[in-house]
């Protein structure tokens, strides 16, 4: 893959030490979260460093991207979950890709929801 575009971030904190936080996480992204390679269909494990950070990646004819989770430890056991997102959309195809999804507002809802979704677990 090329060096992928900035697209956005994310960020929630949530009341849960890393560990706890790490275990929500994998609990809402994962299809099974005793193993972080189970992420959803469109993507693949780029890596997983437990506590701190689970990158995936994907691509099809109209894109390719990646989804970042980064934890922070804020003390006081609460961490800082950040969601960036990565992607390059080449060609016609790519720029009414980018448009349907980014820029209708849809991707930030669903990444704020998996947020919220992920507070919740924790």
């Amino acid at each position: 893959m090329e060096r992928l575009s900035y697209i956005d971030e994310h960020a929630r904190s949530v009341d849960a030490n890393r560990d706890r936080a790490w275990k929500a996480l994998l609990k809402v992204v994962c299809k099974d979260p005793a193993d972080p390679s189970t992420v959803p269909s469109g993507f693949v494990l780029d890596s997983a460093a437990p506590p701190t950070r689970l990158a995936m990646k994907g691509r099809h004819w109209f894109a390719e991207y990646a989804l970042i989770f980064e934890l922070d430890d804020e003390g006081g056991n609460r961490t800082r979950i950040r969601a960036e997102s990565w992607g390059n959309f080449p060609g016609l195809h790519g720029k009414l890709y980018r448009a349907l999804v980014i820029g209708s507002g849809g991707h930030r809802i669903v990444v704020r929801r998996m947020l919220r979704q992920i507070a919740a677990a924790a």
